[in-house]
């Protein structure tokens, strides 16, 4: 039977990722000049940082483009796992990003950098200006995709940045301390960190086929034969995830003979979407003494291949 692996928010993923790209790219543009113009460093390298950002977003747009191809002979599930690499690759980029601005830091608090407040409070406060509304546009899309968080938390550290900028022109101002602005960029990096690594994590337990969190295969094996009479035993359980929400389960299921298998099928088909949010599943149905290969858990599988 042929399933259908679409994406009916694809569409709105991506038009909200086109125009988060041409606010955050022309917002680029726009600081590169501003920086020039006032010869600020601070706002040529933030300018850099948004370089990036608009790469994160241009990656996450293609990803979901790419995402909503149909499924073909050779690719059965389509392309939705591109956006969980996008994802993945946002995520390390984040990581990477947070550890320049820890470095930078460190070394602008060695060596204090001078840095012209009025221009800065400027610009920094159109940033904020723009990453509020890129950032909102991101994130009243679709929140269950990974792809869509990883391009918003890019925008939300040019949303802290922002933040922190303008604080930083104001004490600047009103003091002339300079190392306020990047101990306020450590502030901002460690925030970054959190979600950073919470995304890459998320995203590359999916590329591993892990399990999805509230699933485990376990109860699956001891639930089953309890709520139904016909089942004798559940083995061979593996649960995953295409993308998050769209989780995936095969399993074989040992039953008696004499037994009706199909309406077996059809109960344990209905156990697994009603019970557990599993609604495809490929369920290979077995007699008793008919797996040869079959343990009576996962676990003692597990334990005969590491005695082997």
């Amino acid at each position: 039977m042929a399933h259908d692996h679409s994406h009916h928010g694809g569409h709105d993923s991506q038009r909200r990722l086109f125009w988060a790209i041409l606010l955050t790219g022309g917002f680029m543009v726009a600081e590169v000049v501003g920086g020039i113009l006032s010869g600020s460093l601070a706002l040529l390298a933030d300018a850099g940082h948004m370089l990036t950002d608009t790469a994160a977003l241009a990656l996450a747009w293609f990803a979901a483009r790419i995402s909503r191809r149909p499924a073909d002979e050779r690719r059965s599930f389509g392309y939705h796992r591109v956006q969980i690499l996008a994802a993945f690759v946002n995520g390390l980029t984040l990581i990477a990003i947070v550890a320049w601005i820890l470095f930078e830091a460190i070394r602008r608090l060695i060596s204090p950098v001078e840095v012209t407040g009025s221009t800065m409070l400027v610009i920094a406060g159109l940033g904020l200006v723009v990453n509020v509304v890129v950032f909102a546009i991101l994130h009243f899309g679709d929140r269950e995709n990974l792809n869509i968080r990883g391009a918003a938390l890019h925008v939300l550290g040019d949303l802290l940045g922002s933040v922190a900028a303008i604080v930083a022109a104001l004490v600047i101002l009103a003091t002339d301390w300079m190392p306020i602005d990047p101990l306020l960029s450590v502030l901002v990096a460690l925030l970054i960190l959190r979600s950073a690594w919470k995304l890459t994590r998320e995203s590359g337990h999916i590329l591993l086929e892990g399990a999805p969190e509230g699933v485990d295969p376990s109860t699956l094996r001891r639930e089953i034969p309890e709520q139904l009479e016909a089942v004798c035993n559940v083995h061979h359980v593996h649960i995953w995830s295409l993308t998050p929400g769209r989780h995936l389960v095969s399993l074989h299921a040992a039953i008696d003979e004499g037994e009706d298998r199909q309406a077996t099928l059809v109960a344990i088909r209905s156990l697994l979407g009603e019970r557990y949010g599993l609604y495809h599943a490929t369920i290979q149905l077995e007699s008793r003494h008919e797996c040869a290969d079959a343990p009576v858990s996962d676990e003692a599988h597990d334990e005969a291949s590491d005695r082997s």
